[in-house]
């Protein structure tokens, strides 16, 4: 069927590849899509980001593409999946291209270069998809320093990488975060991958991404870095203290302190499904109350409060507060149907290492996981300086 749009693609754009223009016959490739993207978003050329266009063969010729709205859903969702980290700035529409409608994917130029897919950064130095070189990469990062950082990613005075346990960010997240074949090919020095990274910065000094992450001391240099747990044997803060834990640890040690504290304090039970057989039952599931706790550390405030993650446990819930209201087109009336991130380059970080599972689903997966738990849904509390999220035990 023939768009009604007037703009003809093959006029405006050209009938010939170029580093900000790029044809795909067809989207089944979804790999060859997210290396696209990719290169798009990390604009090596510096043009201010590109196209793909999808139903255009590599000689500029109209091929015959599914365009309906379930297909361009399927491409848009590239952006949120995880797997281009940073996420890029894109929009999916139909558009004509030789007076036929083909896919257009308009991807803006990051920010945040390097984007990588899984672990690797694409560019278009000409009109070809290729891996990034060591050269790449540093022209790249030095593009980064000329816009405005968010505070995950800026310098840190009086800090550098032996401020940074390196082996276990080695380790951890440097191996989850780049591909190996990347280092290998390149021969890139560690300092170059923290870096790349954006756990050092340019200049040498770390970033509060890396002292978050994997710093030595992270509450030295960032006063409210670290998480407070409190178990009450009651259900409010006038009850006895059973249990009182500050973790000041980096973040990927101490993931692993507050899962082991967490697991501790869910009760467990068996019920009776049927005559022949049982089930265990627990009063919360695990997986929401992680997604609570790891959603509070990546969209708290950092640098505008030394208040902690707090962990409240009473006998009929438990609650997650952090310091830091709505940001960026987050409002208290729209907190869970958009998101935004002030602290970007963090929340790329715990979704390489596991911590959360999808960009922009924690709220969503809190719910789905206390419905089939049988627990009730969670509460929200969205104020100007702070958020607080309450699940209630099973009844």
């Amino acid at each position: 069927m023939m768009s009604t749009m007037t703009e003809d693609l093959a006029v405006t754009l050209g009938r010939v590849e170029s580093p900000v223009l790029e044809f795909k016959r067809a989207p089944k490739d979804r790999d060859a899509l997210r290396k696209a993207i990719c290169a798009l978003a990390n604009d090596l050329v510096g043009r201010g980001g590109g196209d793909l266009l999808i139903g255009v063969d590599s000689k500029g010729n109209f091929y015959p593409v599914d365009t309906s709205d379930e297909t361009l859903l399927g491409i848009a969702h590239i952006r949120d999946e995880g797997r281009l980290l940073e996420r890029p700035s894109l929009t999916v529409d139909r558009a004509v291209y030789d007076g036929a409608d083909v896919i257009r994917v308009h991807v803006s130029a990051s920010g945040a270069t390097p984007v990588r897919f899984d672990g690797v950064a694409w560019v278009r130095p000409g009109p070809l998809t290729a891996r990034a070189s060591a050269d790449d990469e540093r022209l790249l990062i030095e593009r980064r320093l000329s816009v405005a950082l968010p505070f995950d990613s800026r310098p840190l005075a009086g800090t550098g990488e032996s401020d940074l346990d390196v082996e276990l960010l080695r380790s951890t997240y440097i191996a989850a975060a780049v591909d190996p074949e990347v280092i290998e090919e390149n021969d890139r020095p560690l300092s170059q991958q923290l870096r790349s990274l954006r756990l050092l910065h340019p200049t040498g000094v770390t970033t509060p991404l890396g002292i978050v992450l994997g710093g030595f001391d992270p509450t030295s240099v960032i006063p409210g870095a670290y998480l407070q747990f409190v178990r009450y044997t009651g259900v409010d803060v006038d009850a006895p203290i059973q249990d009182e834990e500050e973790i000041r640890d980096n973040l990927i040690t101490a993931t692993r302190t507050l899962t082991s504290i967490l697991q501790a304090q869910v009760s467990r039970r068996v019920e009776a499904v049927d005559a022949l057989t049982e089930r265990t039952a627990e009063n919360y599931p695990m997986p929401a109350l992680r997604e609570a706790v790891f959603n509070a550390v990546v969209h708290r405030v950092y640098d505008g409060s030394n208040a902690p993650v707090r962990i409240l446990w009473f006998d009929d819930r438990v609650e997650v507060t952090n310091p830091g209201g709505p940001y960026g087109v987050v409002r208290q009336d729209n907190f869970d149907q958009v998101n935004d991130y002030r602290n970007p380059s963090l929340a790329a970080a715990m979704k390489t290492l596991g911590y959360v599972n999808r960009f922009g689903r924690g709220i969503e997966r809190m719910r789905l996981q206390m419905r089939r738990n049988g627990n009730a849904p969670p509460e929200f509390e969205v104020t100007p300086s702070w958020w607080r999220v309450t699940l209630r035990a099973v009844s």
